[in-house]
């Protein structure tokens, strides 16, 4: 679930390995492409981090955050987390 906090979204996703979890990140890319809107992450083994604020907002939440989130979790919903 994400969470909104300190100008920002964040959620933590755990797979079941690190080619799973690299797999999700490579899928993100593509999207956050597409939407021209990138996430700030982290990634750990089977574990990715991330945080979604808008820069070019002076780093708040904006729709943009909100619609890359959704697209997020849908992806996530596919590797069952």
């Amino acid at each position: 679930m994400w969470t909104e906090q300190d100008n920002q979204l964040s959620q933590n996703f755990q797979f079941k390995d690190f080619k799973e979890a690299f797999a999700f990140m490579t899928e993100v890319a593509i999207v956050a492409e597409e939407l021209n809107h990138h996430p700030w992450w982290s990634n750990s083994y089977n574990k990715v981090e991330m945080r979604l604020t808008t820069h070019d907002a002076g780093n708040t939440v904006t729709d943009k955050d909100h619609v890359l989130a959704q697209r997020i979790s849908v992806l996530a919903e596919r590797y069952g987390v």
